[in-house]
């Protein structure tokens, strides 16, 4: 599909339309407006395709655009990894671009155009749902995280994660397509509109980058109305939806407040020397230094802030313990930490019990000594690990991947602050970088009871790229789902905090070093979002919308729906309204 492209130039404008709308709506730009109709472009492509197979290829490229845009950033990394991904993996665009083609090209009955309403944002699922898995790169770009600035539109996270805000997105984008196909039906075919052919003397076939040679009659101007009435009105419901349900659905009581800490050292290589930078701004906190009024409950360091396994290197252990007691605050710190052991294999088929290795770890540090650790569960693919190690690992060769694969942890799990003014535990749920890009880890930790969410990380690899901004985008989408505040400390930028409803409370930039102070207020512990409770409701219902819009076009192809024979023993033939194929009359 992706052979021979100056043959068919028009497949690379439908790269640029998937390429374009990544780079302009997701951080840096930021230009999250744009994501209300920045796709049709890329869908009037698909109508324009003359045939499946040309409508198949262009989504690839569409897929292969929108990939490499919104993954430019490790380029540093992988190298041409970033490149191969796309061609390989924009096949996944295909069933969205194939159900654009079939459904909303003119002339379109009511029945197609109702059904695309529903079968085009599904499709856009299935490609966001594949990539969720976290060895192919995980749930990062999602459509709808381009609205991490927007809390009102956020309020539908809370309903069906950032899944139901794509839904919203992309049904936007397809209603203003159904206006556009009713007043200028034209622009969706490429041809002029003329008079239907008649089945006896069908248009010839065109090309794979051209339409066919004779446009659709622009039919009844009622219907057309209807048409782009539809299309408004899809286009105010997908709209207005966020801002409704954030007016009709207010935020959980707070039942308490507390006081977070987040240091960010800067860009400080030396890992000796980012310890203590560590060290001297928490140390600010302690009666006699210059931040002793703000009195955290808790102070967050970012991820690998510490060089040493605390395990064992108990200096640095006392270190921390007496800042702890300084700071009247338990200190939340990250190693990474050697397991003994022969080494991993490989393929990283190794687990953490027989193998040794690195893994990353945080570890809560109180007065009295290591209060719980977490083990970073999901590996950065390529940073981290390499998938299929034994097939790429030819990447270390050209590129920064990583030599060796680290050990996962065994599952998100909460931790325990128990050095609180007033004695209250508070349960925090710990997850590190990458695992931000998961909404199913937050919503597991929301479960256990976590009232904040608590992110720590470490993009240095990345400075200077978008990378870290759109990193630390996703922590307003996991507050919107979850409904608890979300923060992130990171060594390099960017810290953040967001409070329970995706409301940006504070954000230290690359580049920058320093101390973030938030107030939290805070839901109970049983609290819960609807998609707390329902889960990935959103995301598996777009699956299986896109397997029986599948199955359903197979079945007519396949003339098991419509009795699709054409004509015989004389009779007059007739065209299905939904395929174009010929059926027999009755």
């Amino acid at each position: 599909m992706l052979a021979r492209p100056f043959r068919y130039p028009v497949r690379w404008l439908a790269f640029l339309s998937g390429g374009v709308p990544a780079v302009l709506v997701f951080p840096g730009p930021s230009l999250s407006y744009l994501a209300w109709f920045a796709l049709v472009p890329g869908l009037v492509l698909f109508t324009r395709a003359g045939t499946t197979k040309e409508a198949l290829a262009r989504g690839w490229w569409f897929g292969a655009g929108y990939l490499i845009a919104i993954l430019q950033w490790m380029t540093p990394e992988i190298g041409p990894g970033v490149v191969l991904i796309g061609a390989v993996f924009g096949c996944m665009w295909a069933p969205f671009s194939i159900a654009v083609n079939q459904l909303l090209r003119p002339p379109s009955s009511a029945r197609r155009t109702l059904a695309a309403l529903i079968v085009v944002p599904s499709c856009w699922l299935v490609p966001e749902w594949i990539r969720s898995y976290q060895g192919l790169g995980g749930p990062w770009g999602l459509y709808g995280a381009s609205q991490w600035q927007h809390p009102a539109v956020l309020a539908l996270a809370a309903i069906g994660g950032t899944w139901l805000v794509s839904v919203a997105l992309l049904l936007a984008n397809t209603g203003l397509l159904l206006v556009l196909g009713a007043f200028r039906p034209a622009l969706l075919t490429g041809t002029p509109p003329t008079a239907a052919a008649t089945p006896a003397t069908p248009a010839p076939a065109a090309g794979p980058a051209a339409g066919p040679a004779a446009g659709p009659a622009p039919g009844p101007v009622a219907g057309r109305i209807a048409t782009g009435a539809l299309g408004v009105a899809a286009f105010v419901a997908a709209a207005g939806s966020g801002p409704l349900a954030f007016a009709l659905t207010a935020p959980f009581p707070a039942v308490r407040s507390v006081t977070i800490a987040l240091v960010q050292p800067g860009n400080v290589q030396n890992p000796t020397q980012r310890v203590n930078a560590s060290e001297a701004l928490t140390a600010e906190f302690n009666a006699s230094g210059r931040l002793a009024a703000e009195r955290p409950n808790l102070v967050v360091w970012g991820e690998s802030s510490v060089a040493d396994d605390l395990t064992f290197d108990h200096s640095m252990l006392r270190q921390i313990e007496q800042l702890s007691v300084e700071d009247h605050a338990e200190i939340l710190a990250s190693q990474d930490s050697t397991v003994p052991g022969p080494s991993p294999t490989p393929s990283g088929g190794s687990d953490s019990t027989t193998a040794g290795g690195q893994e990353k770890v945080a570890v809560l540090v109180s007065p009295s000594g290591i209060q719980g650790r977490y083990v970073k569960t999901r590996l950065v693919p390529f940073g981290e690990y390499i998938p299929f190690r034994n097939q790429l690992g030819w990447l270390t060769d050209i590129s920064h991947a990583a030599p060796s694969n680290m050990i996962p942890g065994t599952g998100a799990h909460t931790l325990t602050v128990t050095t609180t003014p007033n004695g209250k535990p508070l349960t925090i749920g710990v997850l590190i970088c990458f695992e931000s890009a998961f909404p199913d880890m937050s919503r597991v930790e929301t479960d256990q009871g976590a009232q904040v969410i608590v992110y720590q990380s470490s993009t240095s690899t990345f400075q200077g790229t978008w990378g870290p901004d759109q990193h630390a985008s996703l922590s307003a989408l996991r507050a919107a789902e979850t409904g608890r505040p979300v923060v992130q400390a990171a060594l390099t930028g960017d810290t953040v905090a967001f409070d329970a409803r995706g409301r940006e409370l504070a954000w230290l930039g690359q580049n920058s070093s320093g101390v973030v102070t938030v107030r939290l207020d805070l839901p109970a512990a049983a609290d819960r979002t609807f998609y707390d409770e329902a889960g990935d409701y959103v995301m598996w219902t777009g699956v299986a919308v896109t397997a029986l819009a599948a199955l359903v076009l197979f079945m007519r192809r396949r003339g098991i729906l419509g009795n699709t024979t054409g004509v015989v023993r004389g009779a007059t033939a007739e065209y299905d309204e939904d395929t174009g194929q010929p059926v027999r009359s009755k």
